[in-house]
């Protein structure tokens, strides 16, 4: 008997068909294959290489105790066993290059080919971060390019490469703030927020040890000046305002908020999850932003997903340069580079190091590859094109659903709410599950709070219309079955994924994420 993750073929609602279940037998379904965990599948007494007989009579004696006590409890399998375990459970998962991931506010989006060659050229795919630097002058002057190009895209005179993630950027941004403010002796308790920020924003403050403050939002899905406006004050460390923000919005008083920020002496901290919706047509240190941090994957198509390995470089302004966390990539004289832990202010060195080593190599690849086969024109088209899909989808699927911003057009995600299900018995959930079953991952649901049964889609900028018409033909057929009162079809559904509906409520509360075997 075994016990795993919770997950499986939960049984069917109550009153709802199950028509479309798969047949008993195998469990696969035409060339979909069944595949149970690599821990179901046997091979407890068996390896999928071959030994030499006297294997067992090594001599060991210098491993000074370190030799194993128990099995590892790893089964063995062969490499045909294993090549189609990992392809099978391959096939069970939505990918980008399967068809369009609407996810909003995340970009999922197409990963040039052409970026991962680059990032699998030898002196890059094979860094080690204990290299000498003399060894990775090549890599540093990459590094270097990325630089100059973040900053000249944004307008901003300072970048840290070294974060990791999105979210690793904020706390960078946070702490550079914090350093920055205890320099000159005053130490700031307070991060205001809006409320349709992403959650890492509030988050992140409280992790660099901030109390945090919402600010109201407007009925057209923008920051509510008066509310922050009354809300700043002395005990105010930095406003995060996202720009395009969650709504698919661009602040159009931004330049105000900047300048309320700064006169309570504050620092503006913009959230750059959506820079792709903006790129190459504004720079945030145009519009009095302190300091930014820039999801690769997001603008610059990295890779996306699965936790990793990701990237988030901080812009700064010269306000909060002196705080950049080290060591810093320097070039000497005569062309050689340097990565340097030690400054000549104390200031400088106030945030120390973010993380044991200097960022994430094979996004820096990647995002600098995207920028040079773009070209400043074709970054414009980027944003350009980003918006025109969003917009596209918004005036395609207002037919049927009800924008939660129906006024102007969106930015780089279309956001409804769930006002045309009313009365249909259809909830945002079942509408989801039932995207599975036409073959697209669910766009992103219930978020942000701020807009009710929220429907967040973000096409990006690499999907064609033909894909964009066959997601929104996908999408009006649903709206339209859930009009008609096709409950059925909803409740029940996923019907054709690997897995039916699972109990999410339960995953979340009591999650066993170990497998175990019992008696």
């Amino acid at each position: 008997m075994t016990t795993m993750l919770n997950v499986g073929r939960p049984t069917r609602p109550e009153g709802v068909s199950d028509k479309a279940a798969p047949a008993p037998g195998t469990g696969a379904r035409g060339l979909m294959q069944d595949e149970p965990l690599i821990f179901e599948l046997g091979g407890w007494d068996k390896t999928g290489v071959d030994f030499a007989d006297d294997a067992g009579d090594a001599d060991l004696s210098d491993l000074a105790g370190l030799t194993r006590a128990e099995p590892v409890t790893l089964p063995g399998l062969s490499e045909p066993e294993t090549m189609r375990h990992y392809v099978r459970l391959s096939q069970k998962n939505h990918a980008i290059d399967l068809a369009l991931y609407p996810l909003g506010s995340c970009t999922m989006k197409h990963n040039p080919r052409l970026n991962e060659k680059m990032a699998r050229l030898p002196g890059f795919s094979d860094i080690h971060p204990l290299q000498p630097v003399s060894t990775v002058q090549g890599a540093l002057a990459l590094m270097d390019q990325l630089s100059h190009w973040l900053k000249t895209l944004t307008g901003m005179p300072a970048v840290a490469l070294s974060p990791k993630a999105g979210a690793h950027g904020e706390l960078c941004g946070l702490l550079a703030i914090r350093a920055a403010h205890e320099a000159r002796g005053d130490a700031r308790k307070t991060v205001l927020v809006p409320t349709s920020a992403h959650g890492t924003n509030p988050a992140t403050a409280a992790q660099a040890g901030y109390a945090v403050r919402e600010i109201a939002q407007t009925a057209d899905g923008r920051v509510d000046l008066a509310d922050l406006a009354d809300k700043l004050g002395p005990d105010v460390a930095a406003v995060m305002v996202t720009n395009p923000n969650t709504c698919g919005l661009f602040e159009r008083d931004v330049m105000e908020i900047a300048r309320l920020t700064h006169a309570a002496g504050a620092y503006f901290y913009c959230d750059g999850a959506n820079f792709n919706a903006i790129v190459g047509r504004v720079r945030p240190g145009d519009l009095g932003v302190d300091a930014m941090h820039i999801n690769l994957h997001k603008t610059f198509s990295t890779p996306h997903g699965g936790g990793g390995p990701g990237a988030g470089p901080v812009v700064l302004s010269a306000a909060l340069a002196p705080f950049a966390p080290k060591p810093w990539v320097v070039a000497r004289d005569g062309g050689a580079f340097a990565l340097v832990e030690e400054s000549e202010g104390e200031a400088a060195a106030a945030l120390g190091r973010l993380c044991a080593f200097h960022g994430q190599m094979g996004m820096y690849v990647r995002a600098l590859s995207y920028m040079l086969s773009h070209g400043a024109d074709g970054l414009r088209q980027v944003a350009e094109d980003a918006v025109l899909n969003a917009n596209y989808i918004k005036a395609r699927l207002s037919v049927a659903m009800t924008p939660a911003f129906p006024d102007g057009p969106c930015m780089h995600e279309a956001l409804f709410d769930d006002h045309w299900l009313e009365d249909t018995g259809v909830t945002t959930l079942d509408f989801a599950k039932a995207m599975i079953d036409a073959g697209f991952h669910p766009m992103t649901m219930y978020f942000p709070l701020v807009v009710h049964g929220a429907m967040l889609i973000e096409p990006t900028e690499t999907e064609s219309r033909r894909e964009l018409d066959r997601f929104c033909d996908a999408m009006l057929d649903l709206a339209a079955a859930a009009k008609a009162g096709e409950v059925d079809r909803f409740k029940g559904a996923p019907f054709h994924a690997p897995l039916r509906r699972l109990d999410e409520t339960l995953a979340a509360r009591k999650p066993r994420l170990r497998w175990t075997a019992e008696a």
